[in-house]
């Protein structure tokens, strides 16, 4: 059985396909892509069917992470087949809890940052959209700093499964 995780920012054009390329990589680094899926989405669709932004592309590439992303809005129906759900920052933690349609399907939603062991405070990845490419930097390290404890919590979850 496959284990799914969806990262969901605003527009799903900046954080969330960022946060899913560096995951993904995790992942089959670990030698799991054969039991994890990873996706994202936004909370609206205002950038649905673009791709990511170029400067999101540009820092992946630059740090060696691939990404075909074309971006969508998370839809409610999507919690029954999820197993986790993984918010950018607060306002989309709100949101998509608001929009589980049980307690347990909003017992899904996740902070990103609360991975992080050395996050402290606020554990928001802020928006890189109407800044420069230091805030699409800062936001990767961001991401690649939580995704080793998000990696050890899907394992958990997965090699729990198969027992």
């Amino acid at each position: 059985m496959t284990y799914r995780v969806c990262f969901v920012c605003t527009g799903n054009i900046c954080r969330s396909p960022m946060a899913e390329a560096v995951f993904h990589a995790r992942v089959a680094d670990a030698g799991l892509d054969d039991l994890v899926t990873v996706d994202s989405a936004g909370t609206g669709g205002w950038h649905e069917g673009d791709g990511a932004d170029p400067r999101t592309v540009a820092v992946l590439a630059e740090h060696g992470y691939d990404l075909g992303h074309t971006a969508r809005q998370f839809h409610q129906s999507w919690f029954s087949r999820l197993d986790l759900v993984i918010a950018l920052d607060a306002g989309h933690l709100r949101a998509l809890r608001r929009l589980a349609p049980t307690e347990e399907d909003a017992a899904k939603v996740r902070l990103l940052r609360s991975y992080d062991p050395a996050a402290d405070g606020d554990l928001d990845v802020p928006d890189p959209y109407y800044g420069g490419t230091d805030g699409f930097e800062e936001c990767l390290e961001m991401v690649e700093a939580a995704s080793g404890g998000l990696l050890a919590a899907v394992r958990e979850q997965v090699e729990g499964r198969a027992a």
